[in-house]
C-alpha cells in the first residue's frame, strides 16, 4: 500500500470521537475538521503536525496588508501572496492524488483539488479578517469576497484568478450543461465544505478498489456529520463486503432495508437479498 499510511485504531477512535464533537459545535471550525480528515488519512499527522499547520495558516495570514480595502482588494492580496508569491495552485495531475485532499499536505506541497486549495484561501482570509466565504459551483469550488451587490469572485485553482459573472456561468456550464443558479452563489458552510471534501476522497478511492480502506474511513467520517444522506449506511455497508467483513456488511445492509422498506419495498427486498448472499459468503 503506498503512502500516506492510515494511524492505529486506537488514534482513529479518538479523530473521530473529535471530528463528530467539533462538527456539532455552534461554529464548527473548518481547519480542524479539514486536519481531523488528514490525520484519518494520513498516520504520521500527529498532534505536533496538525499544531504547526494551524501555525503556517496564521504565519500565511501575517503576511497580508492591514485590511487593504473593498472586496476586490482582498482578493488582489490574496492572489499576490498565495498565487502570485507562493505558488499555491492546481494542476490536472492532483485529481489523481489522495494528498490533494488533505490540508496539511496542500500546505506543504501548495498543489491541490480546488476546494483545498480554496480551504487555504478561506482560512488565511478569516484570520486577517476578510470578508470572504467559499462558493460550491458545480464541478469547482472557488472563493468570494463581499456582499452579493459588491461580490468578487477568485479561482484558487488557477492561482487565484478573478472571475467575472460570465466566468462563472462557463464553469457551471463545463461541468453540468446548465445556467449558473443564483443558489450556486450562497457561501457554503464548513460542514458543506467538508462533506465536499469527504465525497472527493470517496470518488478518488471508488476509482481504486484496492483502496477501499480509504472509501471506508471517508464514508465513516461523513456518517458522522449532523446531516448526511441515508445512503451513505449502504455504500458502507458494500465496503464492508468488499473488504471481507460479510457479518457488519450483511447486518448494515440490513438496517439500511428496513429505512428503504417506509417508501420504497421492492428496493429493501433487493436490498435484503444483498445482506443474505453477504451471509452466504460466510459458508
Amino acid at each position: 500500500m503506498p503512502p500516506p499510511y492510515p494511524p492505529s485504531p486506537e488514534r482513529s477512535t479518538e479523530l473521530r470521537r473529535r471530528f463528530a464533537e467539533e462538527a456539532r459545535c455552534e461554529r464548527p471550525d473548518l481547519s480542524t475538521l479539514c486536519l481531523l480528515v488528514g490525520a484519518e488519512a494520513d498516520g504520521a499527522l500527529d498532534e505536533a503536525g496538525m499544531d504547526a499547520a494551524q501555525m503556517e495558516l496564521d504565519r500565511l495570514a501575517g503576511q497580508l496588508p492591514f485590511r487593504p480595502g473593498g472586496p476586490r482588494s482582498w482578493a488582489v492580496s490574496l492572489r499576490e501572496l498565495l498565487g502570485d508569491r507562493l505558488g499555491f495552485r492546481g494542476a490536472p495531475g492532483d485529481y489523481q492524488r489522495l494528498e490533494s485532499s488533505l490540508l496539511h499536505e496542500v500546505l506543504r506541497r501548495r498543489r491541490g483539488l480546488p476546494i483545498l486549495l480554496s480551504v487555504v484561501w478561506l482560512e488565511v482570509a478569516r484570520r486577517a479578517g476578510a470578508p470572504v466565504y467559499g462558493l460550491a459551483l458545480p464541478g469547482h469550488f472557488i472563493v468570494g469576497f463581499g456582499e452579493p451587490d459588491e461580490q468578487v469572485l477568485a479561482d484558487p485553482f488557477n492561482g487565484g484568478r478573478a472571475l467575472t459573472g460570465a466566468d462563472a456561468e462557463l464553469l457551471v456550464a463545463g461541468a453540468t450543461g446548465t445556467a449558473l443558479h443564483p443558489s450556486m452563489l450562497v457561501p457554503a458552510t464548513p460542514l458543506e465544505v467538508v462533506s465536499r471534501i469527504l465525497n472527493n476522497v470517496r470518488a478518488w478511492a471508488a476509482a481504486r478498489p484496492e483502496r477501499s480502506d480509504v472509501g471506508l474511513w471517508a464514508v465513516e467520517l461523513a456518517l458522522l456529520l449532523p446531516s448526511h444522506p441515508a445512503r451513505l449506511r449502504y455504500e458502507r455497508a458494500q465496503l464492508l463486503v468488499q473488504r471481507g467483513d460479510f457479518v457488519k456488511g450483511a447486518a448494515e445492509l440490513e438496517a439500511y432495508a428496513e429505512v428503504v422498506a417506509a417508501v420504497d419495498e421492492p428496493a429493501a427486498a433487493r436490498v435484503r437479498q444483498q445482506a443474505q448472499a453477504a451471509r452466504a459468503m460466510l459458508n
